[in-house]
């Protein structure tokens, strides 16, 4: 590596949470960004958002300095303010909501703006130490996760390694030429050394769509009736795999059976695709031994996700494509990460009790209908870091209309001033990730990385650790985590969960823990008591509770 750039991971998780290099011209400033040459997943390949990430961490208008408000909420007006009386503004706020209300009044609201662990949910701990309402994350990938717990029993598959070994590579639900360059780059790969073959399947024609070989252009929401379709036409056609049915997953017979009036002429008029379409996808993936499905979290975001993103889980395990190398399914590889993550979310502090929210039902929560507060008390005093609730939850109208009562005093750290910042009594300038130190787990890889910052803040920006550190003093919250700097709290979280240490994982360029070729493909089974792969859910999933004691 030319002695101009240095090592750091990319934050946004679109899914890779990519390994960079990164150029430092000076000691106050970066150059450009590229993936990290040395690892084998990145390659050297990044998106064009993230090559370009100086024009963000130098813009003009980033937030550099504290702002208290001084117009109408939503109207844009604030003054700079130091600090000091920033955060003692924000402390006096949620002191007076916990007097007034309980401690469930305040509501601590974050999400993936970055998926560095200490700076993404270090606001747990805080949450948690002093009883304020817990927050459900339901705005990306519960419904997915759910579906994967569901049949593979885990949130892992098919090493991304392996797909230039791939004969046929589908990206489902996933615009990968947008968000996932490096699993096209792979897939490209496998088209040059085997001529394999990539479809998508996805409603919009996207770039990675016109890239494909092949493009089903299904209804929104029609997922699960193309994937019952395809595995019509497997059991049909003698497409299946019957051995491995038998020997890996839990009703065969039965699926065989529910599927027999759910064939190509059934799943047309729901999905908005020919029979003749429908056929050909099933055949090509059928005869195809070595086929790798890459699951986004597109199909996921409907009423029907969770069954959606099942349906699709179930193809490779009626073709047996899991004993192929090439071969099964990936959607993410959280479960390789066994993180102990107390010391950062002060998860021993944490009671069950307190009642939890649902961040994306912050329009109801904000707006006081009570199927969403329950017997508790409304929320009054928040502090909002790494999300734009404003622009991206759902019902934007009534989150604008919660956010605008003169009864909610918000506070947001932030980079720059979004939709929700505007709203905001106290906005915070908040650090980017190369100005910060973080640990990060690849869900579409198989490494846990370790970044250390390579400039300094620029103007007055606070990390949010050091800003969560800062409240927590003030609110008189005690917690081992507080006494941390953000390294610190690395390394021991590395520690306590059987890694190496922060150095060491920081000086290899991360760890990897990918699995032996039997565990990842499932052959040793899949992670049920069982051992089996389900394709019927055996218990109904827990849902959050929205009757709640009051505190």
């Amino acid at each position: 590596m030319p002695s101009a750039y240095l090592p750091s991971v990319c934050p946004h998780d679109c899914p890779s949470t990519c390994a960079l290099e990164v150029e430092r011209p000076s000691p106050e400033r970066i150059g450009k960004l590229r993936g990290a040459r040395g690892n084998d997943f990145t390659q050297g390949v990044i998106c064009a958002k993230v090559a370009r990430y100086a024009e963000r961490v130098h813009h003009p208008e980033r937030l550099t300095t504290p702002l208290r408000r001084v117009g109408p909420k939503g109207s844009g007006r604030f003054e700079p303010i130091d600090w000091t009386t920033a955060l003692d503004t924000v402390a006096a706020a949620f002191v007076e909501a916990t007097e007034r209300h309980g401690p469930e009044a305040v509501w601590p609201y974050r999400y993936a703006g970055t998926m560095g662990l200490v700076q993404r949910d270090g606001l747990e701990r805080l949450t948690h130490c002093l009883g304020y309402s817990r927050q459900h994350k339901t705005i990306c990938s519960s419904a997915v996760g759910a579906a994967l717990a569901a049949g593979l029993g885990a949130a892992r598959g098919t090493d991304p390694r392996e797909i230039p070994d791939s004969d046929l590579v589908v990206f489902w639900g996933m615009n990968a030429a947008a968000t996932h360059v490096h699993a096209l780059h792979l897939a490209r790969q496998a088209r040059r050394r085997r001529d394999a073959r990539i479809v998508v399947v996805d409603p919009y024609r996207n770039r990675t769509a016109e890239l494909a070989d092949r493009h089903l252009a299904l209804q929104p929401g029609s997922d699960g009736a193309l994937a019952c379709a395809v595995m019509h036409v497997l059991f049909r056609d003698g497409l299946a795999d019957r051995d491995y049915l038998a020997r890996y997953t839990d009703r065969p017979a039965e699926l065989e059976r529910h599927l027999e009036s759910r064939g190509p002429e059934w799943a047309a008029p729901i999905t908005g695709l020919d029979v003749a379409e429908i056929e050909a996808f099933a055949h090509e993936y059928g005869t195809t031994p070595r086929s790798l499905i890459r699951l986004g979290y597109g199909l996921s975001r409907s009423r029907n996700g969770v069954p959606n993103a099942h349906a699709v889980t179930c193809l490779p395990a009626v073709t047996g494509a899991w004993r192929q190398r090439g071969g099964g399914l990936l959607q993410s590889n959280g479960a390789l990460y066994p993180l102990d993550t107390t010391l950062i979310e002060g998860l021993d502090r944490l009671d069950p009790g307190v009642r939890r929210l649902d961040m994306s039902r912050i329009g109801a929560v904000l707006t006081g209908d009570r199927r969403d507060l329950g017997d508790g008390p409304p929320v009054t005093a928040m502090l909002v870091q790494n999300t734009n609730p404003a622009a991206v939850a759902p019902e934007s109208g009534r989150v604008r209309a919660g956010l605008l009562r003169d009864d909610l005093f918000l506070c947001v750290h932030e980079q720059f001033m979004t939709d929700t910042a505007r709203y905001a009594d106290i906005v915070l300038p908040a650090t980017t990730f190369l100005e910060h130190d973080d640990l990060y787990k690849g869900g579409g890889h198989m490494y846990l990385q370790v970044a250390r910052a390579l400039i300094p803040p620029q103007g007055e920006a606070r990390e949010n650790h050091v800003v969560v550190r800062e409240l927590a003093a003030r609110l008189g919250a005690e917690h081992a985590g507080f006494d941390m700097n953000a390294w610190e709290l690395v390394d021991a979280t590395l520690r306590a969960s059987g890694f190496p240490d922060a150095d060491s994982v920081h000086a290899a360029g991360g760890h990897d823990c990918s699995l032996p070729f039997e565990q990842a493909h499932f052959l040793d089974g899949f992670a049920h008591a069982d051992g089996r792969f389900r394709f019927r859910r055996t218990a109904r999933a827990s849902r959050p509770r929205r009757h709640h004691r009051r505190t």
